[in-house]
């Protein structure tokens, strides 16, 4: 865990820190952030969120990862198409059995490459081999695999059974359209690596559990982005 600076920015850390949750949080545009501060009486323009959102969302995206424990031993991979700048290009994702994203990767193609390039770089950040990979019908998986010596773990099932990496996808959409699309490649791959390690923390699934344990693990969620976000001393 690595204390934040927030150094040099005429706005306390502590309005920084609620810009950069107000947007990654919710659905919610640069302008919707400023007319939010404004409400509060904090006079800020959305280009200053940006940036704040920018540099401080990945470095506390980063500390969140490294509160993170292991993830589960099976794995659900899959890609989406998204336009960015009039261009076809694919957002590959890859989550584990509980829902927890564990990367995203946004690549020109949709090909063996593509799929290889996902895999070993989680496998280098998860380090280990899962139990199971779940994917779709997409050959590009089975052919990656196959290279990586991975093969017997692969079940390419039917699209139900996939069903854990597509409503997934689900938070990314929404944020696509209020953005009025990604504007580039770069672009679209820093929102979503800050995006997944920030919707993994708050991501409760409410619909499964009592009132009694959603208000706790709001609370721990709440307690992790505080020690995430922390200035330093």
């Amino acid at each position: 865990m690595k204390p934040i600076s927030y150094k040099r920015h005429r706005f306390p850390a502590d309005t920084i820190r609620l810009a950069v949750w107000l947007y990654f949080r919710f659905t919610t545009s640069l302008r919707d952030v400023e007319e939010m501060l404004a409400e509060r009486g904090i006079d800020v323009t959305y280009e200053t969120v940006r940036c704040w959102a920018n540099k401080f969302g990945a470095a506390i995206a980063a500390n969140i990862r490294r509160r993170r424990g292991r993830a589960d031993s099976v794995w659900h991979l899959d890609e989406m198409v998204v336009c960015i700048n009039g261009k076809r290009m694919f957002m590959w994702r890859a989550v584990d059995k509980e829902g927890e994203v564990l990367d995203v990767l946004v690549q020109k193609r949709r090909n063996k490459a593509a799929a290889l390039k996902l895999l070993r770089k989680l496998l280098k950040s998860q380090g280990f081999v899962p139990d199971q990979i779940v994917t779709d019908g997409l050959l590009s998986y089975a052919a990656a695999l196959r290279d990586l010596g991975c093969l017997a773990r692969h079940k390419p099932g039917r699209l139900r059974e996939n069903n854990r990496v597509e409503n997934s996808h689900l938070p990314v959409r929404r944020r696509e359209r209020k953005m009025q699309r990604f504007k580039s490649q770069g672009q679209a791959q820093r929102f979503v690596s800050t995006h997944s390690a920030i919707y993994n923390t708050f991501n409760i699934q409410r619909h499964l559990i009592s009132r009694n344990t959603m208000k706790h693990f709001r609370s721990a969620a709440m307690v992790e982005w505080n020690a995430a976000s922390a200035a330093a001393a």
